[in-house]
């Protein structure tokens, strides 16, 4: 049972993780938050934007989308590696996902295929958008790989979580393909190293 952080102490454990942070307008107090509770929270999930250009990117993850209003993440990871605060409370970045996911996220265990979107993923999970096409072509730079590790396993760090509470939204919810362009036990490995 892990309540969120409070925005200032997410904003202070990020950047003593190495993070580098720009807040973007009100970002403490944007969010989805009259939709329904956020929290508890137990995990960080990781998704691709499916656009390009960095002010592009936290424009659209800020205000949203006519289908999907913002914010669309907690933070907006860009290809320089740098963090951009969007939002901070519930956001519309996982959806309905496995309940069987949840629960295994919550254990640490290996996680079971997403065969069921029953579970509210908007209340549990911190969320990053991260700037790429998602067509498995557009690069990851190292400086954004490094920085989507150093998130991560922040937000791992304050809550006494494994890498094991880290994952992509392709592995929550059915028919979804991000982040696509590394793999996630990639990923979970670069947090499980830096968590050492």
């Amino acid at each position: 049972m892990a309540p969120p952080m409070s925005a200032g102490g997410f904003q202070n454990q990020l950047k003593e993780e190495g993070v580098t942070v720009v807040e973007v307008g009100d970002w403490e107090h944007h969010n989805r938050n009259h939709k329904g509770p956020w929290g508890p929270v137990h995990g960080v999930m990781i998704h691709h934007s499916v656009t390009s250009g960095s002010e592009h990117t936290v424009g659209i993850c800020r205000a949203g989308r006519p289908d999907l209003p913002g914010p669309l993440c907690h933070g907006v990871i860009t290809k320089d590696g740098v963090l951009h605060l969007v939002g901070y409370g519930r956001a519309n970045h996982a959806g309905l996902g496995d309940d069987d996911v949840l629960r295994a996220v919550i254990a640490e265990k290996a996680l079971p295929p997403d065969n069921e979107a029953n579970t509210d993923g908007n209340r549990h999970f911190y969320g990053f958008e991260c700037e790429n096409l998602g067509d498995g072509k557009d690069p990851w730079p190292e400086a954004q790989l490094e920085a989507i590790e150093k998130v991560a396993a922040a937000i791992c760090r304050h809550h006494g979580w494994t890498e094991r509470s880290v994952i992509g939204h392709l592995e929550w919810q059915p028919g979804k393909v991000d982040p696509r362009g590394f793999t996630m036990a990639s990923m979970r490995e670069r947090v499980r190293d830096r968590l050492k």
